[in-house]
């Protein structure tokens, strides 16, 4: 008796993408059995290239990753996969890799997979994307001990897990928000290293841009202090990195 094949659905958060998106969904892997595109605000063709392609297109105008990831869930909700996964619209995350990262979760020995990004040439991440990453998972490996190597967004999670983790960030804190929840809650994480490319068409909306640096930048550390202030102020346990000052 063949073992029952799980469910697992692909949300590609999109605003403005309508040149890269065909690239994207003509690479997604046999292992998706539903494709849900986020039309983030976009001004452009973008949903109508996503449901030509047979994607299920939901719309959330107001703009903000975080926001389209919930909306994307809130779509799910209703009749939930059993894994999640979720991918860029600009055609930088390689997709041939994603069965690798679903893998270990259907196997049933990891929880929570992101793929950390290889860049195959120098200026597919940006100086300020290298900086802000190292910063981002120091402060995570100082205060709750586990040590991330990225921030990237291929990322592949068990949808009960997910909901464990009540994610909340409208914003670019989302990634952050979610990586560490992922260890508050003893979730079996692994990182697989994966090539990533430049973005296939259009402009960055935040990485290539000094706004829109400075925003996320400053989202991602706001995201780990808020989560640092629950667990001191609500949580009531002891953080490891005043552990290890007391210990000193």
């Amino acid at each position: 008796m063949n073992p029952v094949k799980p469910r697992i659905a692909l949300i590609i958060p999109a605003r403005n993408e309508e040149l890269s998106l065909p690239g994207v969904l003509n690479n997604v892997p046999s292992e998706i059995s539903r494709v849900v595109v986020v039309d983030n605000g976009s001004t452009d063709s973008t949903s109508r290239v996503a449901a030509a392609w047979g994607a299920t297109v939901v719309r959330e105008p107001v703009a903000g990753y975080g926001r389209a990831c919930l909306a994307g869930l809130a779509a799910l909700r209703g009749d939930p996969p059993d894994i999640v996964a979720f991918v860029d619209a600009d055609g930088s995350d390689d997709l041939a890799c994603l069965p690798l990262l679903i893998a270990p979760v259907v196997a049933g020995e990891r929880d929570f997979v992101l793929g950390e990004r290889i860049p195959v040439e120098r200026a597919a991440l940006s100086f300020q994307q290298r900086f802000g990453h190292l910063l981002a998972t120091g402060l995570i490996r100082l205060f709750w001990g586990y040590r991330y190597h990225d921030l990237g967004p291929m990322r592949v999670i068990r949808w009960a897990s997910l909901e464990r983790l009540e994610m909340a960030d409208r914003d670019f804190g989302w990634t952050v928000e979610m990586q560490v929840r992922a260890v508050k809650h003893g979730l079996r994480i692994q990182e697989i290293r994966v090539p990533y490319l430049r973005r296939k068409a259009g402009k960055s909306k935040i990485s290539r841009t000094l706004s829109g640096t400075v925003k996320a930048g400053s989202t991602i550390l706001w995201t780990i202090a808020r989560e640092l202030l629950f667990d001191l102020c609500c949580a009531g346990k002891p953080q490891r990195l005043f552990t290890r000052i007391k210990a000193d």
